[in-house]
């Protein structure tokens, strides 16, 4: 079964598991956390297809999986690479969502660069892509810190969100 694990100095990132599925229906359904990604989900539907996601013998390469905080062993975000549609072009999208508790302590950063290093060095990616709401002054700052620049705004579903690119 292909597996995820991506290791930094202070953080885990691996495929999902059942024993995650209360703290992730817990992070999606919180308002400050989905503020800028559309709102809280519906608790029933998370706790739906994060079980069969835990259940999944054959994962996505391209998907969002939990981030455990190593010195607690607190599930604390859920991050990935998700494979978009942009203007006509496939793209792949660096995320980094983390729950309240672990913002301000340079964990998206710090995931965004393992993440990054995964896709270049692992999967031979070229190019990723971050699409952030405009008000969304901490994940621009992540997007910048990993290398990412403001490439354009963009139209999606939700309204006009701007386009942060890395390119090799």
């Amino acid at each position: 079964m292909p597996r995820i694990s991506i290791e930094t100095q202070g953080l885990l990132l691996r495929n999902t598991q059942a024993s995650d599925i209360p703290a992730l229906v817990r992070m999606w359904t919180d308002p400050d956390v989905t503020r800028f990604m559309g709102g809280p989900r519906d608790a029933a539907w998370l706790q739906k297809n994060f079980t069969e996601d835990a259940h999944n013998v054959d994962p996505w390469p391209y998907d969002q999986w939990p981030v455990i905080e190593k010195s607690s062993g607190d599930l604390i975000g859920y991050c990935g690479l998700l494979d978009k549609e942009i203007d006509g072009r496939p793209e792949i999208e660096l995320v980094y969502v983390f729950m309240p508790l672990a913002w301000g302590k340079g964990y998206g950063t710090e995931m965004a660069l393992g993440l990054q290093d995964h896709a270049v060095g692992r999967m031979d990616l070229k190019r990723l892509v971050a699409l952030i709401e405009p008000e969304n002054k901490a994940s621009v700052r992540v997007a910048e810190r990993v290398g990412l620049h403001r490439d354009r705004n963009v139209m999606r579903p939700r309204g006009e969100l701007m386009l942060y690119v890395f390119e090799l």
